[in-house]
C-alpha cells in the first residue's frame, strides 16, 4: 500500500464494480456469446461480421453523442439500427432489440464475488458507509452483491460516466457528506481516480492490470490487491 497524499475521517466508501470486485473481462466474453447466439439465428445477421456492429456502434454514437454515459441504450440502440440494415421493419427491430439485449444482460448479471471480497466488504460495512459508483449496467442484486450497498450510481441514469464528476456529486448530495469524506476505489486511473479526484472525492487506485492510462494524475492511496483494505 502507497500513500501518496494524507486522508482526514472518511465516511463513505465508494467501489467501482467491473475489475475491481470481480475480473469482468471473462463475464462479457460470455454475454456477448449469448448475445451472438441469439443474433445468429435471425435473418440477416449471420452473414454481417464485426465491422458491421461495430458501425452500428459508431451511428448509434454519431446520431446521439449522449449514449457514451449510456452503454445499456447504447448497445440497444446499435441492434436496433442493425435490425433496419437488415432489412426488419421498427416493430421486429424493436422486439428483436430487446429479446437481444436480455439474452446480453442475463449473462452479464452471471458473476459470482469471491467469498474473501464479500468478506471483506461484509467488514468494511461495520465502520462505513458502502456503495457503488460504475460506469457499467450491471445489476448487483443479481448475485451476491446483493444488500452489500446502500447506494448504487450507474452512469446514465444517474449522471455522466467516470471522469465526470456528475456521479460523485450525486453521492455526496444523497448521503449528505462532504465531499472529502468519500473515499472511492477502483482499477481505472482514467475513470475512476481522475473522476473522484475531479470531483473533490479520494481516491483509491488499485493497481493490479497492466493497462495503458492518459491520466497523469496521483490516487491519495494505491494498492495491489484489494485484500488490502482490511487495514481501514
Amino acid at each position: 500500500m502507497k500513500f501518496n497524499r494524507a486522508i482526514g475521517k472518511i465516511k463513505v466508501l465508494s467501489f467501482d464494480l467491473d475489475d475491481t470486485l470481480y475480473n469482468n473481462h471473462p463475464i462479457i466474453a460470455s454475454a456477448l456469446r449469448a448475445q451472438a447466439d441469439y443474433l445468429k439465428n435471425l435473418p440477416g445477421w449471420p452473414h454481417q461480421d464485426n465491422h458491421f456492429w461495430m458501425a452500428c456502434r459508431n451511428k448509434a454514437l454519431k446520431d446521439n453523442p449522449e449514449l457514451q454515459h449510456d452503454v445499456t441504450l447504447w448497445r440497444q440502440r446499435a441492434l436496433y439500427l442493425g435490425f433496419l440494415e437488415c432489412g426488419l421493419n421498427h416493430d421486429d427491430a424493436l422486439e428483436h432489440t430487446h429479446n437481444a439485449y436480455a439474452a446480453f444482460a442475463n449473462a452479464r448479471s452471471q458473476i459470482s464475488v469471491c467469498p474473501s471480497v464479500i468478506e471483506l466488504l461484509t467488514d468494511l460495512k461495520r465502520r462505513y458507509t458502502l456503495i457503488a459508483i460504475t460506469n457499467g449496467n450491471v445489476d448487483v442484486e443479481q448475485f451476491n452483491l446483493a444488500g452489500i450497498f446502500s447506494l448504487v450510481l450507474q452512469a446514465g441514469k444517474d449522471g455522466r460516466s467516470k471522469p465526470y464528476g456528475d456521479l460523485f456529486h450525486n453521492a455526496v448530495n444523497q448521503l449528505n457528506i462532504r465531499h472529502d469524506q468519500l473515499l472511492h476505489i477502483g482499477d481505472s486511473l482514467d475513470t475512476d481516480v481522475q473522476g473522484a479526484n475531479n470531483a473533490g472525492c479520494h481516491s483509491v487506485w488499485l493497481n493490479n492490470q497492466s493497462c495503458a492510462y492518459r491520466y497523469q494524475g496521483l490516487a491519495d492511496i494505491e494498492i495491489s490487491d484489494i485484500k488490502q483494505l482490511q487495514c481501514f
